[in-house]
């Protein structure tokens, strides 16, 4: 029996979240990839493997105005996004793509059209499946692992999410140090003005995230930016809490 949560505060209370009780639930990673995503978006904003929609509902209660899709796999999950459009009033300004990104064609039929995005933001699965030990829990697993194995699997979905967006458009991804070379290895020749910044959970401690922008067409350099530490002592950063509040953007 799958058991929900009433709605859970989030972003500060700025948003409610309907998710499982058990199993992959939304935290840091979803604030801090809304947070890096551009002050300003013209046109549509897509959150890829959006779960049940965390990080793209902070991407939109942080700037009024846009539309935006959430874009997931699982037919539970997906029901549990287009839920958490309607308890934050997001039913005018947001959809939920129910789909397998990685399959052209249908995303083609789910409405999804290649691009045609302004923005892709998108929290991919973190683990290979070949070299992880995966969760029991099915909803953990297809949360936080890859489907198929090998660095091609982040190749691929990094590919899908550069379809989707128009030329010029920016990508925002968060994932682990390790993926770097994989994410600059799919990048490459398809999107420059890459800008990195490493996520420390403390200041003594080495990068456990990196966030990535990259903007389709171009071929300006990578830069790297100042690390962002998340705790100081048992407490957040004043940097760090002021994003979890929604408060705050990530200045690049």
């Amino acid at each position: 029996m799958i058991e929900l949560a009433e709605a859970d505060f989030f972003l500060g209370r700025q948003l409610r979240l309907r998710q499982l009780l058990h199993g992959h639930r939304a935290g840091t990673d979803a604030v801090l990839l809304a947070a890096a995503a551009p002050a300003e978006v013209d046109g549509l904003a897509l959150d890829v493997g959006a779960g049940v929609g965390a990080a793209g509902l902070a991407l939109a209660r942080l700037r009024p105005g846009i539309a935006f899709g959430l874009v997931e796999k699982d037919a539970a999950t997906a029901a549990l996004a287009r839920d958490n459009l309607q308890i934050n009033g997001f039913g005018e300004r947001g959809r939920v793509y129910e789909t397998d990104v990685l399959d052209a064609a249908r995303r083609r039929a789910a409405g999804l059209a290649d691009g045609e995005a302004a923005l892709v933001i998108t929290n991919p699965p973190f683990l290979d499946p070949a070299r992880a030990r995966l969760s029991p829990d099915a909803g953990k697993r297809a949360a936080h692992a890859m489907t198929a194995a090998g660095p091609g699997a982040l190749g691929g979905w990094l590919a899908a999410c550069l379809a989707l967006l128009r030329e010029g458009g920016v990508l925002v991804l968060i994932h682990r140090p390790d993926a770097l070379p994989a994410i600059l290895a799919a990048l490459e020749g398809h999107a420059g003005a890459q800008a990195l910044m490493p996520v420390q959970p403390r200041g003594d401690r080495a990068a456990t995230r990196i966030l990535l922008r990259a903007q389709k067409g171009s071929r300006a350099p990578l830069t790297i930016a100042p690390a962002l530490v998340l705790h100081e002592g048992e407490r957040f950063t004043a940097a760090a809490d002021a994003l979890h509040r929604g408060t705050a953007l990530i200045k690049w």
